[in-house]
């Protein structure tokens, strides 16, 4: 089996498996202690309570159009990921409700709205990880991240709150109070997990043996550098800065080299969100050892 299939097979794992945590959470807490919270389900209630449509109805219709939105803005390949969500999520919630266990979990209104916070906000990241979604309201936020870069969580924790504040008008006020927990513990889960694994470290060595650091960096890390023109701000000397984004892991080993090489060198830490580019996204590429010769 090559690696493209691998690769198929695996996100259709995540979505499952989001799908079944996210069927998991409603059924173990949201459900038994009659918690509310925003998406779709949420709309449809204010749509229903101002104009008498039906909940059915409107889901319906929603999610209809957002599929489509999805389709036309993230592609076919989102599309047909979303269609597993949409029709699997319904058939695993219904075979959750009929196990009697999983529906007296607890009692406690405050517990089971930080649960099912944990829970929804690691299911909906497994979900986008994947390139899916999990249809209806998790498509707009997806829709402006790729438009204008907004960030996923926090567009959907603002439609989500300004849905449960809608619901005030006609639904019990404490209610609603749990909900809006339960929209700002998942959608921070939600941002921890959408980066997990994708975050770097990035280091700017200065030392007047930036040479020798930055030939370290490439033979015994593997890993790239890039080499900037600076000024020192005492002496105004001509200097050379090297700056390498190596993986968190890797920062002890590359520590160690550097103040072996110079214990004098200055370093700067910092963690960087995400890195894109070859030795990260893209698989490494070396010259041939010809084209080194006289460098």
């Amino acid at each position: 089996m090559n690696k493209r299939y691998l690769k198929i097979l695996k996100k259709i794992a995540l979505i499952l498996l989001g799908n079944t945590i996210y069927a998991l959470a409603v059924t173990m807490f949201i459900l038994p202690n009659g918690l509310i919270t925003g998406g779709t389900t949420g709309l449809a209630l204010i749509f229903n309570h101002q104009f008498g449509l039906p909940i059915t109805v409107f889901v319906s219709v929603f999610n209809i159009s957002m599929f489509i939105l999805g389709a036309l803005v993230l592609g076919k390949a989102f599309a047909l990921t979303t269609l597993i969500s949409t029709f699997y999520y319904p058939f695993i919630l219904g075979i959750l409700q009929k196990i009697s266990p999983l529906q007296h979990m607890t009692s406690d209104h405050l517990l089971s709205t930080i649960y099912a916070g944990l829970m929804i906000g690691f299911s909906i990241g497994i979900v986008i990880k994947a390139g899916a979604s999990t249809g209806g309201m998790d498509i707009p936020p997806l829709v402006l991240n790729k438009k204008f870069g907004l960030s996923v969580s926090v567009v959907m924790y603002g439609f989500d709150f300004t849905i449960l504040i809608s619901q005030m008008l006609f639904a019990n006020k404490e209610q609603v109070l749990y909900g809006l927990l339960l929209v700002l513990i998942y959608t921070v889960v939600l941002d921890k997990v959408l980066l997990l694994g994708k975050s770097r470290t990035q280091v700017k060595i200065v030392s007047d043996k930036y040479e020798e650091i930055n030939q370290m960096i490439i033979r015994n890390l593997d890993r790239g550098s890039t080499l900037i023109q600076a000024e020192t701000g005492y002496f105004h000397n001509d200097n050379l800065v090297v700056l390498t984004v190596i993986s968190n892991r890797e920062l002890p080993k590359l520590n160690e080299l550097v103040l072996a090489i110079d214990p004098k060198a200055f370093m700067i830490i910092s963690r960087v969100n995400e890195v894109k580019g070859r030795g990260f996204t893209m698989d490494k590429s070396y010259a041939p050892a010809s084209e080194n010769i006289g460098k």
